[in-house]
């Protein structure tokens, strides 16, 4: 088999081609776990691991594209996040997480600036408009920590539920992270803005929570059901964080809530 459009990383090979140390690969088909997800012989000639258990490739995407890899995790097909999970080494959720927080901070900060007028000095105006910017990020920031508070918590009070697998606090976040890419649509959806633009940022949300969902049901291997409510969970826990800014009247602005269209 050949080595075109391989994105999977390269397990380390001990005596006779096995794989050293504990497993840690899963098949993207049962979730069981796998010592290689390919023998690679001489010449460049490989061969993708079967699953001992489904009798399925271990990791077929190891030879897709990762733009299909991509549509694959934007249909939330649970064998996509496992590779990336699982069988990958992707450590861009860090900067990812920064990234969104920075445009769900802007799309506040703009609708923000869109509903208030001032008559200030350009200077001060200037300082104001960037503390407000500062001010959104900081909230944008503790209502996301909120949200995985709350499925954090839910997750360890169900914690006998979920004992098949010990949930392991960092995968979890980081499943978390990564399923959160889809914020990054805030800003084309403001850009290019139109009459439905209040029903592009619902649906982000929407699809935002899908991905969450299907993130925290592939990273610990539990039902629909819990995944569904520990994602419940966390949404209470942020939309009661955000009523509480918004009797403190800090100008608190939401993906879709006080999107107001702009006359141009």
């Amino acid at each position: 088999m050949g080595t075109g459009g391989r994105s999977g990383p390269r397990p380390a090979k001990g005596a006779g081609g096995a794989v050293s140390g504990p497993c840690r690969y899963r098949c993207i088909e049962c979730n069981q776990e796998a010592w290689e997800l390919y023998r690679d012989y001489r010449h460049g000639v490989l061969k993708i691991t079967i699953c001992k258990s489904c009798q399925k490739p271990v990791d077929k995407y190891i030879e897709y594209d990762p733009v299909i890899i991509l549509i694959n995790a934007i249909l939330c097909k649970a064998q996509a996040y496992r590779h990336i999970l699982f069988n990958t080494k992707i450590n861009i959720h860090g900067k990812l997480c920064m990234f969104c927080l920075l445009c769900e901070a802007y799309l506040r900060w703009w609708q923000l600036q869109d509903s208030t007028q001032n008559t200030a000095p350009d200077d001060l105006i200037r300082y104001a408009k960037e503390w407000d910017f500062y001010r959104m990020f900081a909230i944008a920031s503790l209502e996301q920590t909120a949200f995985f508070i709350g499925i954090f918590t839910f997750l360890w009070a169900e914690g006998p539920r979920t004992a098949k697998r010990k949930p392991h606090f960092m995968l979890l976040l980081k499943a978390l992270l990564l399923s959160s890419y889809g914020k990054l649509l805030l800003i084309p959806a403001v850009i290019w803005e139109h009459d439905y633009t209040p029903l592009c940022l619902k649906l982000i949300k929407v699809f935002v929570l899908t991905s969450n969902f299907q993130a925290v049901r592939v990273a610990l291997s539990i039902s629909r059901k819990l995944s569904l409510l520990a994602v419940l969970s966390g949404l209470l826990l942020e939309s009661t964080t955000v009523c509480l800014f918004q009797r403190l009247e800090w100008g608190v602005g939401s993906d879709c809530a006080i999107y107001k269209p702009q006359d141009f």
